[in-house]
């Protein structure tokens, strides 16, 4: 405390100089005394560094008290005066929010094409190298290696095994009536909607006499679906790719979620793992459960894919063992910032669509919404942006919704074709339509990962009970990842990012996979035989033409 204070004292450069190497050192010997090596205050650094909020450079209380900065409780004069003053939210000091605005019949088509961009999304190489150690940790040590991270990180010191196996204890599932009731809602739809998904028997196609193709459906084995937890309770995350999992017939189950810092799971987690018939709950959170549910440990079963979304590090850690062939492991689709796209028309209701907007404007800064409006004036606009500051102003997160309707647009357009022209060519994660006859727009749409018809849709239902599945978020990939090129660590982590117009959302299809087989006749590879043999000619592959030919002088020869 000494050396900091006659560093914060030196002014001339030799004076700082000497003085910091003072602190450094003896910062140094506090560190070695208490076991810290200079990797660990890295690792810390590189932590710091991706945090999204830091602190404005005011003195804690103690040392404010210290300096006279601020009066204390009680005190007196004009900085006592000047602190009783309600002050304004920080967002209200920083004026409206508001979202900019392109009449697109007067605005060259570049700059609407350009108003379209969505914020460049790419990785932090700190984040790689942050991950990288602990896969390898928990690859090499197991359960020992989960152990130590979830007491690390979680706080969970008590903890003495880093999974909880079925049968649950009915004491970890101490819910209300009304949560319970809503989880059992949600349940349902969800696994109704799914259910419907299933292929009622395999297809079987005879392309030619004797030639008969088939295509089945077997579920994948083992699932490890990350949900994330910790100080938030996510029991829709666990509904929706838990229920998919148990309607698909996945044969192991297995849930991962950080613990509170006692040890214990929430409540609705634990439920929901049981009515999905769950085989486990890995208790860590972040890459060591990655790592853990990928290689597997003398406790927690290995399993075939990875499934779910988690923050920087989840995604990093899935993205990581994906590409490892000695783990063998598939995963989903890393989420990433979320989106909106709203189509309005004069008929909707200025504060039904500023709800919508703001519904995924409050996910993250990194968030982006879009309004459509179709034939609006200056007036019907205005009342829209009004209720969305007003709304806005009220939420708890209404420094993050600022940072995310700074990169949001509004485009007024003609007509509804123009508006799903621009639409389609967006490709939003979530389209909501609060158009008069809603319904009637529908097969206009071509590139959406879900769909919201009409004023009494709101997204929120398909976050929670609708039934259908709310992991929509896509990801694209620039070549492989971390070592392959100069390029490799550029990862776009997208929500949708335009990558509707490739790929669904997770779905039934998500936990199963297709398998293809043949049945040919003695007749059928007669028919086919003189193609076969002609292509593998071309191709130069004579062990394939050889394997016909074989059969076909077999079959001459009877």
């Amino acid at each position: 405390m000494e050396e900091a204070e006659e560093l914060c004292q030196a002014s001339k450069k030799e004076e700082v100089t000497s003085e910091a190497a003072d602190l450094i050192y003896f910062a140094l010997t506090k560190c070695i005394s208490s076991g810290v090596s200079l990797e660990d205050v890295e690792r810390n650094l590189d932590l710091k560094s991706l945090k999204v909020k830091r602190r404005q450079g005011d003195a804690k209380p103690a040392w404010s008290k210290k300096l006279g900065l601020a009066s204390t409780k009680g005190g007196s004069g004009e900085t006592a005066k000047e602190d009783a003053k309600p002050k304004p939210p920080a967002a209200e000091a920083n004026g409206k929010i508001t979202m900019k605005c392109y009449v697109t019949a007067s605005t060259p088509p570049k700059d609407v094409r350009e108003a379209l961009q969505r914020p460049s999304q790419k990785s932090n190489d700190a984040v790689v190298n942050l991950v990288r150690p602990i896969i390898q940790d928990v690859q090499q040590n197991g359960d020992a290696a989960v152990l130590k991270y979830t007491h690390k990180f979680e706080k969970a010191t008590s903890l003495t095994s880093p999974v909880l196996v079925a049968p649950f204890p009915e004491e970890m599932m101490k819910l209300s009536p009304e949560t319970k009731t809503a989880i059992d809602v949600s349940y349902e739809n969800i696994r109704r909607f799914h259910a419907a998904q299933q292929d009622e028997k395999p297809l079987s196609v005879e392309t030619m006499p004797g030639v008969v193709c088939s295509r089945f459906v077997r579920p994948i084995e083992k699932v490890g679906l990350y949900i994330p937890g910790g100080t938030a309770v996510l029991p829709s995350t666990a509904l929706m790719l838990g229920v998919p999992a148990m309607v698909a017939g996945c044969k192991n189950i297995i849930f991962a979620s950080p613990p509170r810092s006692d040890g214990s799971i929430s409540p609705e987690i634990v439920y929901i793992a049981k009515k999905v018939g769950a085989d486990s709950i890995v208790l860590a959170g972040g890459a060591q459960a990655v790592a853990a549910m990928a290689y597997g440990t003398e406790s927690i079963t290995k399993v075939d894919k990875i499934l779910g979304p988690g923050n920087q590090f989840v995604t990093a850690a899935k993205m990581f063992v994906s590409n490892d062939t000695s783990a063998g492991v598939g995963i989903d689709m890393p989420a990433g910032p979320s989106e909106v796209l709203v189509i309005a028309d004069k008929h909707a209701n200025p504060a039904f669509v500023a709800s919508d907007l703001l519904s995924q404007a409050e996910h993250g800064v990194d968030s982006q919404v879009i309004l459509i409006a179709v034939d609006m004036n200056e007036a019907e606009l205005k009342a829209i942006e009004d209720e969305l500051h007003s709304q806005a102003m009220a939420l708890p997160r209404v420094d993050i919704v600022r940072g995310s309707i700074a990169h949001s647009v509004t485009f007024v357009v003609k007509n509804v074709e123009e508006a799903m022209t621009l639409s389609n060519e967006y490709a939003p994660e979530h389209l909501i339509l609060q158009l008069k006859n809603a319904a009637d727009v529908v097969p206009l749409v071509q590139n959406a990962g879900s769909v919201f018809i009409g004023e009494w849709t709101p997204e929120s239902v398909g976050d929670y009970s609708a039934g259908v599945n709310h992991s929509l978020r896509m990801y694209h990939r620039f070549l492989h990842l971390f070592s392959m090129s100069p390029t490799a660590n550029e990862w776009c982590f997208l929500a949708t990012y335009g990558y509707a117009k490739q790929y669904s959302g997770v779905n039934l299809a998500s936990f199963v996979k297709h398998i293809t087989s043949s049945n040919l006749t003695a007749e059928g590879l007669r028919n086919v035989s003189s193609a076969v043999m002609q292509l593998a000619s071309v191709e130069g592959l004579d062990a394939h033409r050889r394997a016909v030919s074989i059969r076909m002088a077999a079959i001459d020869g009877q």
